[in-house]
């Protein structure tokens, strides 16, 4: 949402579901033989946050310090065990959550009675349901193609409820969401009809979460900064400006212009920033926690925490609700967002999600805001980099390292999906979780991304 000295547009929020880990799971974190120092992402370093970031955490989601650090640690453990066993149940996959007080329990869901005995001796708990994740991707599906023909302004939210293994629909006019599932082509046993007075809206409004200016006017806020080909940039909302539009800093010095924007559809763009601009792996704590860290954008389980820095609200926590989740502006829709409960307003368009020290997204929209709460919605972090050659920056150049040498098909700076192959150093490996590939990263480095196989 630009912050353009008009009404103010409410940003959404919604019940949270806590991050997750599992006491006594193995998450193969024992690496090949080699120095004993910690992976780079790992359990050891899972929760190497600031102290004053922990009091956020304990201020939105009512943990204590120590419950929080738990939690991340949970957190990571939860990711690594859910992405092996999406792999080994294939078909019957049918997602996964976090739940408990500091994210102590996975539940992974499958249509396959059989495959509850794999899930149990990971040490999640195993569901039984009826649909699996694909089937339930594909119902969603239906809806997103149905949506550019048919008009979805009273029905604005649907998406894909793992915990519950149904498409909800959120609506405020119950007829008109079953005539939009109708023209999709599904009947009613595909699509749960929840009554909904949610109207998102897009949040108009180099370190993450500061503001900056598009034409002099509309105000918005970083996400995280970039680089492409060596020239430094940020990414934000691409409801904020369109290509060729210009930007002045937070302190309306001239910064750069838009290079890429897409909105409705997805919503996400690219600014590149003139010499004066230097990039920091930073996300703007705005007082309440230290200037955060960014070291990668590993993508985070529904359940997981996640706090978000804006212009307007500063720094906000709350939970994952939903991935996947298509919602409709007066503009438009906007497919495969995330869902949260963290608040915003106007001017936090744009601003970035962080869970731990991963870059997650950028704030879209939503409905509600900072004074009573509300939903609200960002765009994935990864789709960006992917769409536009982009590499997240991340501090100084790592390198492969010593006895490393980087032969085969992976790339630093590539986004990898769960389930892709790459070869390295002459073995093949299988991404667990979607990241981009950060330098020192391989995947014999890391193997809470890759397994070989």
């Amino acid at each position: 949402m630009s912050n353009r000295r008009g009404p103010r547009v409410a940003v959404l929020s919604v019940g949270a579901l806590c991050a997750v880990g599992i006491p006594g799971i193995g998450t193969a974190q024992a690496a090949p033989a080699g120095p004993s120092h910690p992976a780079p992402f790992s359990a050891a370093t899972a929760a190497n946050v600031p102290s004053d970031m922990l009091k956020a955490m304990q201020r939105d989601l009512g943990l204590t310090p120590a419950q929080a650090k738990q939690s991340l640690v949970n957190q990571f453990d939860a990711g690594v065990t859910a992405g092996k066993l999406r792999l080994r149940l294939g078909g019957s996959f049918a997602g996964s959550w976090v739940s408990g007080k500091t994210s102590e329990t996975l539940t992974v869901a499958t249509t396959d009675a059989a495959a509850a005995r794999t899930i149990t001796a990971q040490g999640a708990r195993a569901k039984v349901v009826g649909h699996s994740l694909a089937s339930l991707d594909a119902v969603k599906a239906k809806l997103d193609r149905a949506s550019k023909s048919h008009a979805t302004t009273s029905s604005p939210v649907w998406y894909v409820d793992v915990s519950t293994n149904q498409v909800v629909l959120l609506s405020s006019s119950p007829a008109k969401a079953r005539a939009f599932v109708k023209s999709a082509g599904l009947g009613a046993s595909d699509v749960t009809i929840k009554r909904s007075d949610i109207k998102p809206r897009p949040l108009y409004d180099l370190r993450g979460g500061d503001a900056y200016y598009m034409n002099g006017q509309g105000r918005c806020s970083i996400g995280f900064p970039v680089k492409q080909n060596g020239r430094a940039g940020f990414v934000s909302a691409g409801h904020c400006g369109r290509p060729g539009t210009s930007t002045s800093g937070s302190n309306q010095a001239q910064q750069g212009s838009f290079q890429g924007s897409t909105f409705p559809g997805s919503d996400y763009s690219w600014v590149a920033v003139n010499s004066s601009w230097t990039p920091t792996a930073k996300v703007n704590g705005y007082g309440t926690v230290a200037d955060r860290d960014v070291s990668g954008s590993t993508v985070a389980q529904q359940g997981s925490q996640v706090c978000r820095s804006g212009s307007t609200t500063g720094w906000h926590c709350g939970s994952i609700q939903q991935l996947n989740t298509s919602v409709t502006y007066q503009e438009g829709t906007v497919y495969e967002v995330t869902q949260t409960n963290v608040c915003a307003e106007p001017g936090d368009s744009g601003g970035s999600f962080i869970s731990g020290t991963q870059a997650q997204g950028m704030t879209s929209g939503g409905d509600g805001d900072c004074s009573r709460g509300g939903t609200t919605f960002f765009q994935p972090v990864n789709e960006a980099l992917s769409v536009y050659g982009l590499t997240l920056f991340t501090g100084g150049d790592n390198g492969p390292g010593p006895g490393e040498p980087p032969t085969g098909t992976w790339a630093a700076g590539t986004v990898y999906k769960s389930g892709d192959v790459v070869t390295y150093n002459g073995a093949s490996y299988r991404c667990i979780q979607g990241h981009q590939a950060q330098p020192g990263w391989t995947p014999a480095n890391v193997p809470a991304l890759w397994e070989q196989v």
